[in-house]
């Protein structure tokens, strides 16, 4: 007989190191082509951080995404970064990234000011163009601008930046500590349909909801939403290192032996994208690149009880598991 289950899991997420301290650093530099090249040590292993940090410096420095270049090949030449790891890269080094546009800007805008015949502070950047504010037919180009001060001036249109959350240390006496640069938050629904003949398990349907702060880039939001939903459906039904722990019988020697989910595994995702954005992030962003795993296995398991009335306290939820749970 199969029998069909609905569950719910909700959780939350820091971004960064708990406590703080981890640090990122940025340069950027304007070129006289009006081209920009962001230096970062932060490493993409997938991510897109090498697009949302050209995202973010194109929005502060007021140019197209197109002409951002950014380097992060060489961790011997690149800035500081203490790693792609904490869900940690947009916010951090995203933070390091607007700082050090910033300074570039305010150089930018130095030189403008004597074109212009107009104070700094009454300058804005946009669409490759400096301009005053409220009279955007007075303007000049960046690429003009950043030529004047490098070859006329002889003034490199350099910034730099740095960001790092100071650490929190626990009040010895309390133990109370602010360990959290912000929190996201997650809800994941689960449909199952569970066969108590086989023990069999197939999800149908999973929602899940992110606050994501903000949406730096919606399409990379989700594709780490579905991606994270993958990666915890196979924990909780199928990936298994160790099936006899503590034995090591029949542990998967290759990854051939090691069963993970495929595409006909996966049901369709849908994914609903909150913006709450973060008082600290660039732009509101917050991190949610591993929380996006915690939350399906157990609203998966959830709804296996909903569907047949006994808790399976062990993953990943095999046929057997089920049967001997539905046995006793």
């Amino acid at each position: 007989m199969k029998k069909k289950g609905v569950g719910i899991a909700v959780g939350l997420y820091p971004t960064g190191m708990s406590g703080g301290g981890d640090s990122s650093q940025a340069i950027v530099k304007v070129q006289p082509d009006g081209t920009v090249d962001l230096i970062v040590g932060s490493v993409d292993i997938g991510q897109g951080c090498k697009t949302v940090l050209a995202q973010i410096c194109a929005e502060e420095l007021g140019v197209r995404y197109e002409d951002v270049n950014v380097l992060n090949q060489d961790t011997d030449t690149c800035p500081l970064c203490f790693g792609t790891f904490a869900s940690r890269v947009t916010f951090v080094a995203g933070n390091a990234t607007i700082a050090a546009a910033r300074e570039a800007k305010s150089i930018l805008f130095d030189v403008a000011a004597q074109d212009l015949e107009a104070a700094p502070e009454d300058l804005e950047a946009a669409g490759g163009m400096i301009f005053v504010k409220g009279a955007p037919d007075r303007a000049v180009k960046i690429g003009d601008i950043a030529g004047k001060s490098i070859f006329g001036l002889r003034r490199v249109v350099v910034g730099r930046g740095h960001f790092m959350r100071d650490p929190s240390k626990p009040d010895p006496e309390t133990g109370q500590a602010d360990p959290f640069a912000t929190l996201a938050w997650a809800a994941v629904l689960a449909e199952v349909e569970v066969d108590t003949d086989t023990g069999q398990v197939d999800v149908t349907r999973l929602v899940a909801s992110y606050d994501v702060g903000r949406a730096v880039n919606p399409l990379l939001v989700e594709g780490q939403i579905q991606g994270g939903a993958a990666m915890s459906l196979g924990a909780a039904l199928m990936e298994q290192l160790h099936p006899y722990y503590p034995k090591l019988d029949w542990q998967p020697a290759t990854l051939s032996d090691y069963v993970i989910p495929t595409s006909v595994d996966i049901p369709e995702i849908e994914t609903a994208i909150t913006e709450c954005p973060s008082t600290s992030g660039p732009f509101g962003a917050k991190g949610i690149g591993e929380m996006t795993a915690n939350a399906p296995a157990p609203a998966i398991v959830n709804a296996i009880h909903d569907a047949i009335g006994v808790w399976i306290h062990e993953l990943p939820v095999t046929p057997e598991r089920v049967l001997r749970a539905l046995g006793k």
